[in-house]
């Protein structure tokens, strides 16, 4: 190794280009040598920048809504601090406040590009989201009172903030301090009133007359405050508790929701009782009493154009003692029309939707919106059955719990259209034909993009495949696996501790875009492979059994029962309840359908595999899964070893334990103990735990040894003999043999449970989660007990190099084991006419390296540095009928390493990484090229190899929260950075990487976070994000006449920064509230937009308005002068008429 690193010492990072090797003139031609490989790497760590880019899904745990008339935008806000604003599909933007604090209350500055925010921790926000990324303009910190109510006018700059004492204070919002003015809370009741009113719970401004303040207390006071005159106008006193209170547009009535399940009517004439009590949902009984209601949290009282009769429209009221009475409902009251709708779940706030900001306008409701704990819905008024608008939003990623994700980016340009296709019929109808109300903002489709593609798999057996494109997510196609299994019926002989609450939880998914084959792992460790078709098929699903699970006492010969090297033919399709599995473990199955299945568009089940129950014990769950359309082959591991089927011909190649794969050659010296029964429980992969877990250094060590390194050179007992090739020009052999000369009887696996190991497909519980995490093993190397199983975490298709000496690439498989060992086992396949006949044949050739901690993943590089993709069969229409003359032939794209290089030479770059090492390795000759310790204080649980930049890194997800990223194949540490302070088992099973330096995670049980780690991905995110702010001219205000307006009779205007202002009503006490300057400057608040267009855009406005505005003074102008020319003409009359009349005459 010291020669080959004097060698790769001059290797260059800093420039372009690749030195090639002398290229072949032969197809077997030398192999190349360590010092032939010299790689121009052109990643820098100036090429990498982390950043979260997107946020897709429900908001978790939300706390309240808000809504811009003017902008079309909604804002909701959370428990967790975060803020979602939404517009028009596209126009999605995620903010969080670093405090963390619960968002009580949110409050738009219409029409200005701002918001206001109200948190748990008593402080104010002031958010300017005129430019992409909303930022934080103010803050003020309160410091002796709890915010309890917000509301700030249309057109106002200042905020009314009422308080649990029940005080009133008022902010201004440009300077964000508080006034000298505040509203007192025995000013606002009688002095003869011994109680406290409560907190303040809702504040308003009055429709007729903006100087008067109303003001609702929790006991069921409600004050009107004269804001000049600085006294009250009126008090009411009601005997329950307030909720809400919604004005009448004339500003003459008001309503109010209670407690006891009654709405109040009050007249401002008579404020000494309610000119009206209602309760919608209670009935007087035949005992005189009034049936007991659920409490009305929310009234909104709306007037419509339309229709002389108003709308009344309140979450809560139900009575106790109805059947229905416990679902949460939304009541609309039209006239004598009463309208219930039963919500799924808690209503946590509503909004009415209405055309005018102006509160003293006719309302003119046309949709409420809906906030749910789980769900966020609309519903269109304007039609009589108050049917609900289709969301735009991807609202619904939670609908199942996602247990599993996969992203692919740069996939084939006609998948997402010919998913959409499919999924387009699966759509529910009967929605609103209107458009999506929340229209605001404005997106376009950057220049910068690509197909993407994310799949999410539920705990209810459902796939979901959303087009990622252009930072946005969009429903494309759901897939039900359940729809494979039988229905479980309760006489079926199961009993209830076998049932388990999601048996068809997706644990694994593996997709081939250009192929499009999918195939998924079920959590009862089952594997469904499905074929993609445009048209309807009706057909029977082959199910295969595997029994994975061995005696460990049993030693037999190959001959007996190896199903690795026995004839392909015997295996035949097993369907569940075959009387050689047992009549007791065939009970714990799930049936797959036996008879033909009507298939509609789109994904078709062709293959189930399912492992076998033994001795009423489960299997171990799947670990590893891998599929290649090329070779017709799909792999699968677990704890107790690996499974290869030729889903082709419907047969299983091999089956095998772990240890078996070693034959004579395993580097362990296993102790034999007597096997421990321990049945695995399944229940704990869709329970994703919401609280976050420091991955501290004594916790977050591997389950794996830390002492295994270096490679194994022991050649097998057998070397592989290659049967009929697939590469042109390729020297016949003999088959591989049945049973190899000199190969040891193979073992059989014991049936002890494998140890937890912490992947991203593992199923971590509260309990499991420390021995996961600490558990760690001896150092000594002289033997490993058999209770610890060696599970294979992960398999790799492609072409490769089965052996050393190769002088031609083959079909390999690689497989990586939790103890950090590499195997290697060639494939051959048979030619294209002999396919469906002949069968494949394969067999492990020995270990080809071992590194510290569990294999995680590999990919391969050619001399050059260049990406080698597996080969694959391009995708064709298989529910079309066969011509008997011209057989259907299969079109396969093979980019071995001899296609994929020209002038590099033969062989190709393996990069292994584990969860402690990553290597490269040359081959065929297996030599390790460059050997990095990714880290020592923790483990990796995800790591992949991604095109970034038109080249090729290494990325990895640490247990620690750390993202790294390591140049190829130098393995230079290009990126470290701290991402995640706290890593839950959320986002450790959740996290991918994908091409173009993307990645994404499951941040909350209802969200999809997605982030950015390549800088060209950051400074092209401006361009794709949406804008929020958009200039639009105001609404015209409520007309007026002429004479009113002209001799002063407006006395609903006020000027409030003379009442508020410093000057009148000095400063407010500094220990009350504390200012906090955010990083933008106070000339930001309204100046601050983004982009040139926007500038333009509100230039042009400007102009307008001057224009318009100039018109109406001209107009006024002209009316005045016609008003002066009429009154001197009527004054010139009268003169005229008593201009000779005496006094006493007139």
């Amino acid at each position: 190794m010291k020669k080959f690193r004097k060698v790769l010492d001059g290797l260059s990072s800093s420039s372009q280009g690749a030195v090639a090797s002398p290229s072949c003139s032969s197809a077997a031609c030398t192999p190349p040598t360590p010092q032939n490989i010299n790689v121009q790497e052109t990643l820098l760590s100036e090429n990498f920048h982390i950043c979260k880019t997107v946020r897709h899904g429900f908001p978790y745990q939300p706390t309240c809504l808000a809504f811009d008339p003017v902008q079309k935008l909604l804002a909701i806000g959370s428990r967790t601090g975060g803020i979602r604003i939404l517009g028009r599909p596209g126009v999605d933007c995620y903010s969080q406040h670093e405090s963390g604090a619960a968002v009580l209350q949110l409050q738009f500055l219409i029409n200005e590009g701002a918001l206001v925010t109200a948190c748990a921790d008593d402080t104010l926000h002031l958010w300017n989201f005129r430019q992409r990324r909303p930022a934080i303009l103010h803050s003020l910190k309160f410091n002796r009172e709890r915010i309890t109510f917000c509301h700030i006018p249309f057109q106002s700059k200042w905020l009314y903030v009422g308080t649990e004492r029940g005080n009133t204070h008022i902010v201004n919002i440009e300077s964000f301090v508080l006034s000298g003015y505040v509203i007192m809370w025995n000013k606002a009741i009688e002095l003869a009133t011994k109680a406290h009113p409560g907190p303040v719970v809702h504040l308003s401004d009055s429709p007729k007359d903006e100087c008067k303040l109303l003001i609702g207390f929790e006991s069921g006071t409600v004050v009107q405050w004269d804001l000049r005159a600085k006294k009250v106008d009126f008090r009411i006193y009601y005997d329950e508790a307030i909720h809400s209170v919604s004005w009448h547009h004339e500003g003459n009535q008001f309503m109010c929701s209670h407690s006891d399940g009654s709405l109040t009517m009050w007249n401002l004439r008579n404020t000494a009782r309610p000119i009206q009590i209602t309760y919608p949902h209670g009935k007087i009984l035949k005992e005189g009493r009034k049936e007991s209601c659920k409490p009305i949290l929310k009234v909104e009282y709306k007037t419509s154009r339309n229709s002389n009769e108003p709308y009344v429209i309140f979450s809560g009221g139900l009575s106790y003692d109805k059947a229905g009475g416990r679902r949460p409902t939304l009541t609309i009251m039209h006239g004598k029309a009463l309208t219930v709708l039963e919500m799924d779940h808690p209503i946590v706030e509503f909004l009415v939707l209405c055309d005018t900001p102006y509160s003293n306008k006719i309302q003119d409701p046309y949709a409420v919106v809906l906030l749910l704990e789980k769900d966020f819905i609309m519903v269109d008024l304007t039609q009589s059955n108050f049917p609900i608008f289709e969301n735009p939003y991807p609202m619904n990623i939670h609908e199942s719990p996602v247990t599993c994700t996969a992203y692919y980016a740069e996939c084939p340009p006609d998948i997402i259209p010919v998913l959409y296709s499919v999924g387009a019929k699966q759509k529910k109808t009967g929605y609103s034909h209107k458009e999506w109300p929340v229209s605001g903002g404005t997106w376009t489709l950057g220049s910068q993009t690509y197909p993407e593609v994310i799949v999410t798999g539920h705990a209810d057996g459902t796939v979901r495949f959303w087009d990622a494109s252009a930072i946005t997510l969009q429903m494309l196609y759901k897939l039900k696996t359940s729809k494979v299994f039988e229905n479980p019926n309760a006489g079926d002989g199961r009993t209830v501790e076998q049932v388990e609450e999601d048996p068809y939880a997706i644990q694994m998914v593996r997709w081939c875009p250009q192929s499009r084959l999918f195939c998924v792992v079920g959590i009862s460790a089952h594997v469904i492979l499905y074929r993609f078709s445009k048209n309807d098929a009706n057909a029977e699903i082959v199910s295969l059994e595997v029994r994975l699970q061995f005696d460990p006492e049993d030693v037999i010969s190959l001959s007996e029962t190896d199903p690795c090297f026995s004839d392909p033919s015997s295996h035949s399709p097993q369907m569940p309840g075959s009387p050689s599995n047992g009549s007791q473990d065939s009970l714990h199955y799930r049936k797959v359908k036996s008879r033909p299945v009507r298939m509609p568009p789109g994904y078709q089940a062709e293959l189930v595999m399912q492992l076998q129950w033994v001795d009423r014990e489960p299997p171990q769950q799947i670990t590893s899964l891998d599929i290649n359309s090329a070779y017709g082959l799909l792999a699968f591991g677990s704890c107790n070893g690996l499974v290869v089927v030729d889903y082709i011909q419907k047969t299983i190649l091999m089956c095998v334990s772990t240890l078996d794969l070693y034959g004579a050659a395993d580097p362990y010296q296993r102790l034999t103990r007597s096997p421990r029964k321990n049945r695995q429980s399944t229940s704990g992969l869709t329970e994703l735990s919401d609280n976050q877990v420091s991955m501290d250094i004594e916790r977050s060590k591997s389950p794996i040894s830390d002492h295994v390194n270096g490679h194994c050179t022991s050649p097998t007992s057998q070397p592989c003999s290659l049967g009929k090739s697939r590469i042109p020009g390729a020297p016949e052999g003999p088959r591989l043999p049945r049973r190899g000369p000199g190969r040891p009887p193979f073992r059989k696996a014991q049936s002890a449970a494998c140890m937890e190991i912490s992947l991203p497909v593992s199923s971590l519980t509260e309990e499991s989660r420390e021995n996961s995490f600490s558990f760690s093993r001896s150092s000594s190397v002289s033997s490993i007990s058999r209770d610890t199983k060696e599970a294979v975490t992960t398999l790799q298709f492609g072409e490769s190099y089965g052996r050393k000496g190769d002088s031609l690439p083959t079909a390999c498989l690689w497989a990586g084991t939790s103890l950090g060992v590499v195997l290697l086992l060639p494939i051959s396949i048979p030619t294209e006419k002999e396919r469906l006949e002949e069968p494949v044949t394969m067999g492990p050739s020995g270990t080809v390296l071992m590194l510290k901690g569990s294999v995680l993943s590999f990919s391969f590089l050619d001399c050059g540095g260049t990406l080698i993709q597996s080969p694959y069969e391009v995708w064709r229409e298989p529910n079309v009928p066969e011509d008997p003359d011209e057989p259907r032939r299969r079109k396969l794209v093979n980019l071995s390493p001899l296609s994929s290089q020209e002038a590099c030479g033969d062989g190709h770059l393996a990069v292994v990484c584990s969860e402690k090492q990553a290597k490269v390795i040359l081959m065929p000759t297996q030599a390790v090229l460059f050997t990095h310790n990714v880290t020592e204080s923790s483990f990796l649980l995800r790591a992949d190899v991604v095109s970034v930049c038109n080249s090729v890194c290494l990325a990895c997800f640490c247990a620690n929260g750390h993202v790294m990223t390591l140049s190829l194949p130098s393995l230079r540490l290009l990126m470290d950075t701290n991402y995640f302070p706290l890593t839950d088992m959320r986002i450790a099973r959740t996290f991918v990487f994908t091409n173009g330096g993307q990645a994404l995670y499951l941040s909350s049980p209802t969200e999809i976070q997605r982030i950015a780690y390549s800088q060209e991905m950051t400074d092209n995110l401006q361009d794709m994000l949406g804008e929020l702010f958009t200039p639009i001219e105001a609404p015209e205000a409520q007309n007026q006449g002429f004479l009113k307006g002209f001799f002063g009779g407006n006395a609903q205007t006020f000027d409030r920064d003379e009442l508020f202002g410093e000057a009148a009503a000095g400063k407010a006490s500094r220990s009350l509230a504390q200012h906090i300057p955010g990083p933008m400057g106070l000339e930001n608040v309204r100046a601050a937009a983004g982009g040139v267009v926007g500038d333009l855009a509100r230039a042009r406005i400007a102009l307008e308005q001057r224009g318009e505005r100039l018109g109406e003074l001209e107009e006024r102008t002209t009316l005045m002068m016609k008003s002066a020319e009429t009154f001197s003409t009527h004054a010139h009359q009268v003169m005229l008429k008593h201009k000779d009349k005496k006094w006493y005459q007139l």
